[in-house]
């Protein structure tokens, strides 16, 4: 008999399962000669997470939040983020369809950081634009992530282009101004499967942006899930009003990262982080973004003190 009690954190499970003799257990019935488990580094990350004291409120805006487990990658990668900060997640849902008009601002007061998450279909998108907009403006850290970094492209376009009705395709085909479109390659595909940027790609950073300072190096693979991309045809007019484009595909065709180098810290991606962030191993974009938090709730001043170095994290990883 093996005993599957309670635990207060879910990174505690393996080990409790562990103490119970499960993985002798297992590795007897399958005839498995294996050394002794070296747990140590798991058991302090477990450890260190109970010892937290502090919290952050992070607001994530999406249009399925009446189904948390849509987002689970996204909910634990946070807690990943939060744990290498040594403090806990207070995690707010807000539904983007309540998002839209005068009313937006109320339901993100008293956030540390807010994420708008990927997804599909045009529901909730003016909530999304709306909180990107409400995060850009009050120096809040955001954090997008994939259609979360197409809303904060249609934002930007709109309040700091003046590009009245400026849209993706994919939600408004008669929009003046696609900032978001497909790729002329993908004009005339007719099987919808075949326009889909699916799996994992390269994405070069740019020196000297908060993208490369997170990363730590030049050259990263992400994992992609989505079709429409940023629009080329207004790359130098985005560039030139403050939104840098932080990285791209290595033949420079394509859009990965923007971010805001004016914000304490405003970053999102075309691809979905959320997939490679392990408890023992936080994606670098939400620890970053998690620190930003910390510091925003702190108030601590100026971009510098909310963008965490890749040293720190490695640090913050070997605690």
């Amino acid at each position: 008999m093996i005993n599957a009690t309670d635990v207060a954190d879910v990174y505690a499970v393996p080990l409790m399962l562990h103490r119970g003799g499960l993985d002798d257990v297992i590795c007897r019935i399958l005839e498995l000669e294996t050394k002794p488990p070296d747990l140590d580094a798991w058991e302090a990350m477990v450890e260190r997470a109970g010892r937290a004291t502090g919290e952050v409120t992070i607001g994530l805006v999406g249009k399925y939040v009446d189904l948390p487990d849509a987002y689970l990658s996204v909910v634990e990668a946070l807690r990943h983020g939060a744990l290498v900060n040594d403090v806990k997640l207070d995690l707010r849902w807000i539904p983007s369809d309540d998002m839209d008009g005068l009313l937006a601002a109320d339901h993100l007061h008293g956030l540390d950081g807010i994420v708008v998450p990927g997804g599909f279909g045009i529901r909730g998108i003016e909530g999304k634009i709306a909180a990107a907009r409400h995060a850009r403006e009050n120096g809040i850290p955001f954090l997008g992530l994939c259609l979360g970094l197409q809303c904060a492209v249609i934002e930007f376009a709109r309040s700091q282009l003046g590009l009245v009705g400026a849209h993706s395709a994919e939600f408004d085909p008669t929009t003046p101004h696609a900032v978001i479109d497909l790729m002329e390659s993908q004009q005339d595909v007719s099987d919808m499967g075949g326009t889909m940027r699916l799996g994992i790609y390269a994405a070069r950073l740019k020196e000297g942006s908060l993208a490369r300072r997170l990363y730590g190096e030049e050259l990263i693979y992400e994992r992609h899930r989505h079709r429409y991309e940023v629009n080329n045809r207004y790359r130098k007019d985005l560039e030139a009003a403050g939104l840098r484009l932080s990285g791209t595909s290595p033949d420079e065709n394509l859009v990965e990262i923007v971010e805001i180098p004016s914000h304490p810290f405003f970053i999102a991606s075309q691809f979905h982080p959320e997939f490679k962030s392990r408890p023992d191993n936080p994606h670098p974009l939400f620890a970053g973004f998690m620190t930003a938090a910390v510091a925003h709730r702190s108030g601590l001043p100026g971009e510098e003190d909310h963008a965490v170095e890749p040293a720190a994290v490695g640090e913050m990883r070997n605690r």
